[in-house]
């Protein structure tokens, strides 16, 4: 049964016991049966066994889980029910067991019981409400003039609470607006639902809205999407708060409003975790992460924390990143074991080192050289760092008789025209090269861009719109695949549950996304107008640059897998000798000069072309 035992699940747990005890005793006295029934020691079993079924249906209605700052009539009605659930199933097993009380006094402990039981649950309620109005006083600050798209139960939370001047939720609710027709005109808390979310821009104006609240946890991608772009067209602050349905007694206390980001806009439906799936080849293991400090290695080692292996050593040449990681894994998760290791995957003897130290079963190898325009700038780096620091993990994997290994790699590394994706699909021929023969399972997981990530393009959006702009997009048409860090880290840590050896996985990235679009949702996010408050300039494609990114090389198909948003690339395998050859020349021209590792590159990778004279 799903219970958290807080200190104010102890004090009603005790509460209700007392509150028996009471009822009856109180009943007896009314009834004028008191000297006569605790004359007695047998009444004392007969009112603990009154406790102990009270006890069994209040745990069954979630008496013990509720947020009864906020109860409503249902819960009141919920009290009642348990209550009067409670002295029938009593009544009826103490004559089944040969015991009698008259009937009076369960009628009298009855209703003792729900004000009893029921007064201490509004009282949190009441005290809540004064609390709030203390901190007003000190919390003082501009209340804005608030539309609240969504008429149930979050919208409702919402609106009370901010009608309650609540300062983690500070806004006057005049209008609410939903889509459903049989809420229109009805009332929430005094507030009226004057419309729905299409009226949204019409309805900001006329009622001179400051700030709009999103509370529409339930509703589709779709439906999230267009209510973004009715709220986007407005020149609002623009607020949301997580589904309460999905939060526990102590963290919807804290319930707050937070700013829309990009993902809210992108609209794309949150991928859970495979526990299942994943549980056979990381619960209870030693998993090795390389770059583990870094956007995507931080995020692998969260996820896997929720399916508890026995020990994950973050691999990575930055102390200050993987030693705050570790701080933050060990605060919440303490049945797993997190260990750094700093080195280089550059500098075989050191990886070796690690893996004889450890002997990991499964490795995810996200370190990695990634900023398109740098690499176009040290081509022989990325070629040292991506190509051979991975042929130097893959080969230690296969050495140690490592279980899996999952390697990241990147859209970029389909018909690459950069340098970092041409390297990252040499890290993908080694992967398939090695999986032919080794025990180990090899594969590698291809997405796209990442939100938020290290270098990625929102953070930098970010801090030019602080700056006061301009916003710098490369070109009006330039579009780009987007998904969360958890959402990727997901998903690859559930191909790897899939993996039998060889494959490319492909992430479901859905539909590409205009840079362009995504400038000016920030800048609308940020609160300011478009080209008035902050100017977009466009500065032209950089070296190695695509317009449009693939998924899929030319030659490639795909084929479903059993779970929703992973494909498996089809492509041609790659032979053991081809590898093998392209890898020597690559190794011959780390010595020589750029421009000649550009051309061995390009004839190691087929399909990556490039402009000579942008690297000349």
């Amino acid at each position: 049964m799903d219970i958290r035992f807080t200190r104010r699940t102890a004090f009603l747990i005790f509460w209700d016991i007392a509150s028996t005890f009471a009822a009856y005793y109180f009943a007896s006295v009314l009834t004028g049966l008191v000297l006569e029934l605790f004359d007695t020691h047998e009444i004392y079993f007969l009112i603990g066994t009154a406790v102990v079924i009270n006890l069994l249906l209040f745990l069954g209605f979630r008496l013990y889980n509720n947020l009864w700052e906020y109860a409503s009539i249902d819960d009141a009605l919920r009290i009642t029910v348990a209550c009067c659930l409670g002295t029938l199933v009593t009544a009826v097993f103490l004559w089944l067991v040969g015991h009698w009380l008259p009937i009076r006094v369960y009628f009298v402990s009855l209703f003792i019981m729900i004000f009893l039981s029921g007064g201490a649950r509004v009282l949190f309620r009441i005290i809540r409400s004064k609390r709030r109005e203390f901190e007003l006083v000190s919390h003082a600050e501009h209340r804005p003039r608030t539309l609240v798209v969504g008429a149930g139960e979050t919208g409702s939370l919402a609106i009370q609470r901010m009608m309650s001047k609540d300062p983690l939720m500070p806004g006057n609710p005049l209008i609410a607006v939903d889509d459903n027709p049989d809420k229109q005109t009805l009332r929430i808390h005094g507030v009226r639902v004057v419309g729905t979310s299409d009226d949204i821009p019409e309805l900001c104006e006329r009622y001179s809205i400051e700030q709009i609240v999103v509370a529409i946890p339930s509703a589709s991608i779709d439906q999230r999407k267009r209510i973004y772009e009715r709220c986007t067209q407005t020149n609002c602050k623009l607020r949301t708060l997580p589904n309460v349905r999905e939060l526990n007694v102590d963290e919807i206390e804290d319930v707050r409003l937070r700013e829309v980001d990009v993902a809210d806009l992108l609209g794309r439906e949150e991928i859970v975790l495979n526990t299942q799936l994943v549980c056979g080849y990381i619960s209870g293991k030693t998993v090795l992460v390389t770059g583990g400090g870094g956007s995507i290695g931080s995020e692998l080692c969260r996820q896997m924390c929720h399916v508890v292996p026995e020990r994950i050593v973050i691999f990575d040449m930055y102390e200050n990143d993987a030693y705050l990681l570790k701080k933050e894994l060990l605060s919440h998760f303490s049945d797993t074991e997190i260990d750094i290791e700093i080195g280089n995957i550059c500098n075989e003897a050191r990886l070796r080192e690690v893996f004889e130290k450890y002997h990991p079963s499964a490795v995810f190898h996200a370190a990695a050289h990634k900023h398109v325009p740098l690499m176009e700038i040290c081509p022989r780096e990325a070629i040292l760092n991506n190509v051979f620091g991975t042929l130097n993990t893959v080969k230690l994997s296969d050495e140690f008789g490592v279980n899996r290994f999952i390697f990241i790699s990147t859209d970029k590394a389909v018909n690459p025209s950069s340098v970092m994706g041409a390297t990252k699909r040499m890290g993908e021929m080694i992967i398939q090269h090695f999986a032919q023969s080794s025990q180990t399972v090899f594969a590698a997981v291809r997405f796209g861009n990442v939100l938020g990530s290290n270098g990625s393009v929102i953070p930098i959006f970010k801090k030019q719109i602080a700056d006061g702009g301009p916003v710098t997009v490369t070109d009006p048409n330039i579009e780009r695949f987007f998904m969360t860090i958890s959402e990727a880290a997901r998903l690859v840590i559930q191909a790897g549950g899939m993996a039998h050896g060889g494959e490319i996985f492909i992430l479901d990235m859905g539909e590409p996304v205009k840079i362009l679009d995504l400038a000016k949702s920030l800048i609308t996010l940020s609160g300011y107008k478009v080209d008035q408050d902050i100017r977009i300039e466009f500065s032209g494609l950089r070296p190695g640059e695509k317009m449009y990114e693939e998924l899929l090389m030319n030659e490639e198909n795909t084929l479903p897998t059993k779970l929703k948003g992973i494909m498996i690339s089809t492509g041609k395998d790659v032979g053991y000798e081809e590898v093998e050859h392209k890898l020597e020349q690559l190794r011959h021209v780390l010595t020589q000069s750029d421009k000649q590792a550009l051309r061995v590159l390009q004839a190691a990778v087929p399909t990556y072309t490039y402009t000579a004279n942008s690297h000349e």
